[in-house]
């Protein structure tokens, strides 16, 4: 029977070598393969990407559609009436993909996961711009999150003092624990790290100042 296995794989050895398992980290940093934490607003500045959800996480988390149900358990959704104003913005995760534009954007939703985010483009509120590590050099399947609280649609929706964190944090504390959407019930873990993105302004969009802590999400689908 040994002898069967490996004469099939001798003659077929595109049936092993195109199966590729995914690397089984938390994520890779960016920076050391000439990627970025800051995101690419087309100004030469950037968004932080201060959350990023765990490789390690539960695969239906890490992908587009299993993470919009994640966000909506977390109080974000799909923008209004699926309308976007503005271009997209573009991350290069240092996974082989190069410089590529955000999966999607979500926004707060404010307690109704249908027309929340409508008031959200009213009175602003908190919002984020997805990037998966998925590239053939680093698949980590680590999500990415460019995260801000940002101003009225007066205020043109720029980004409040020190939006940054305060998106980030808002984020946090409503992932973190027990949270459910759609008959999903998730369990979510947060530890903050540091050295990832330098605090200050440099570099930044707006030139907001951050504290420098990217806040890891470890999410595990429990029903």
């Amino acid at each position: 029977m040994v002898s069967f296995l490996f004469a099939f794989l001798a003659a077929f050895p595109c049936v092993y070598s195109l199966v590729t398992p995914r690397q089984g980290v938390d994520f890779f940093n960016p920076t050391l393969n000439g990627g970025s934490m800051l995101d690419d607003a087309g100004n030469g500045l950037g968004e932080p990407l201060n959350v990023i959800i765990s490789g390690l996480s539960s695969p239906d988390v890490l992908t587009e559609s299993g993470f919009e149900n994640y966000a909506k358990a977390i109080g974000f959704s799909t923008e209004c009436l699926g309308i976007h104003l503005g271009g997209p913005q573009s991350a290069n995760l240092g996974d082989g993909n190069g410089s590529v534009n955000q999966t999607v954007e979500l926004r707060q939703d404010y307690g109704d996961a249908t027309v929340g985010t409508c008031l959200e483009s009213l009175i602003g509120g908190n919002h984020l711009r997805l990037y998966i590590q998925n590239g053939p050099e680093h698949d980590t399947g680590a999500l990415f999150l460019a995260v801000s609280k940002e101003e009225d649609a007066e205020e043109d929706h720029t980004i409040v003092p020190d939006g940054y964190d305060i998106g980030r944090d808002q984020l946090s504390a409503a992932a973190e624990g027990t949270t459910s959407f759609g008959g999903v019930t998730y369990s979510t873990e947060a530890i903050n790290m540091t050295g990832l993105l330098p605090a200050g302004s440099a570099g930044v969009n707006h030139d907001i100042a951050t504290d420098g802590i990217t806040t890891l999400l470890t999410v595990t689908i429990v029903q």
